[in-house]
């Protein structure tokens, strides 16, 4: 009797991902679960033929040879007659070994081996001026280091771990209900196989204990809110025998009096009188690296931007040095006394006396108001 196509056994089409057919593998095993079909004597056939159609088509290697060869492709060292993947095994058996590996059991029975200590994150506070030249900072963190009294094993000087009773070393236990077993990591050992019997005083069997650190942070120059700086090996420390995590620093860039970034560039506002915006002049401005001359045209309206190019930032990630953006913004004086207001009505009776209009953006203003008002009235 010819098999069915694999894919058509789990409804997938043949671009299915790795982790759709997972997806359609475990609805069709809780599908053909022997409890909901008690009165379905082919529900383990059934269960079975889709075993072995998840078998092959989860194996990189496998699915690529079914996918050129067909059954042909894969039936050599697949367990013969009985299917590939199924050999002899018994329904209990596959039915443990999938659920392993889609909830995370482990079908194998093995544990996994010491782990790696957890990642740390550090937030660190820098001002502009640091952010864009670069600096090296201390901080002090707290973290959990390895335990010096019994070298991280957490068992008491003098003793080591025990095996576990529970699982006899192995990590895991299996539940056996009928034909139907399942297997999960031992609650006793949590799946290290063994137990601290006479615990360590210093770390009360942790392995670990809490300290505090002080570290050395270069931060290069160019840095922006939002980056990290990663300290290899200075995170968590790991189980015995495992390595450390990492430490992450995360930048922050406190907000500047004078100065906003954006990417590489500067911008700032520079306030000069009305004499400056109609005469022109010469002005002083601050940047990171010290004071320049800006040159103020005359006639210059508010708002103006004036770039001074590669007074910026050089980011570092690299490419070019930004500007510095300033934007002027044109004061009007207050606190006058007699005298000056009496110069500036008789200079404004000037300006209103003459037919030259001097004030180009005020009278196109005027000009849109009376077209706009006249557009009502139509």
């Amino acid at each position: 009797m010819s098999k069915r196509d694999y894919y058509e056994i789990l409804a997938l089409s043949k671009n299915a991902s790795e982790a759709e057919i997972k997806k359609a593998f475990k609805r069709l095993a809780m599908k053909l679960h022997p409890d909901r079909n008690p009165d379905d004597k082919n529900a383990e056939e059934k269960f079975k033929e889709a075993k072995e159609a998840y078998d092959i088509l989860s194996d990189p290697q496998k699915r690529a040879a079914y996918d050129q060869f067909g059954h042909a492709g894969v039936e050599g060292g697949f367990g013969g007659p009985g299917g590939a993947g199924t050999g002899g095994a018994s329904f209990s058996d596959i039915f443990g070994d999938v659920f392993g590996d889609i909830f995370g059991g482990g079908g194998g029975g093995g544990r996994g081996g010491p782990r790696r200590g957890g990642d740390l994150r550090y937030n660190l506070d820098l001002s502009l001026e640091e952010a864009v030249k670069g600096t090296t900072v201390k901080i002090r963190i707290p973290t959990p280091v390895t335990c010096k009294t019994c070298n991280g094993s957490g068992a008491k000087k003098g003793t080591s771990k025990v095996t576990c009773t529970t699982c006899n070393g192995v990590g895991q236990v299996r539940m056996q209900q009928g034909f139907f077993s399942l297997q999960q990591t031992c609650p006793n050992c949590r799946g290290e196989g063994q137990i601290i019997k006479d615990p360590c005083s210093a770390c009360h069997g942790a392995g670990r204990v809490q300290e505090q650190k002080t570290l050395s942070v270069k931060v290069p120059a160019g840095v922006d809110n939002g980056d990290r700086i990663r300290l290899s090996g200075e995170g968590e420390a790991g189980e015995i025998n495992a390595p450390p995590g990492d430490l992450y620093v995360q930048i922050t860039v406190k907000e500047h009096p004078i100065f906003t970034r954006e990417e590489s560039d500067l911008f700032c506002e520079v306030p000069i009188s009305f004499v400056s915006a109609t005469l022109g002049g010469e002005l002083e401005v601050p940047t990171l690296s010290g004071r320049v001359k800006l040159k103020i045209p005359n006639e210059t309206q508010s708002g103006k931007l004036f770039r001074l190019r590669g007074q910026g930032v050089k980011s570092v990630r690299g490419g070019p040095t930004g500007d510095l953006l300033c934007r002027v913004v044109v004061e009007t004086p207050v606190n006058l006394n007699s005298t000056q207001k009496k110069i500036l009505r008789e200079f404004d009776k000037t300006m209103a006396d003459s037919s030259v209009k001097h004030s180009p953006k005020e009278s196109s203003w005027l000009d849109g108001v009376k077209s706009f008002f006249e557009d009502l009235k139509l």
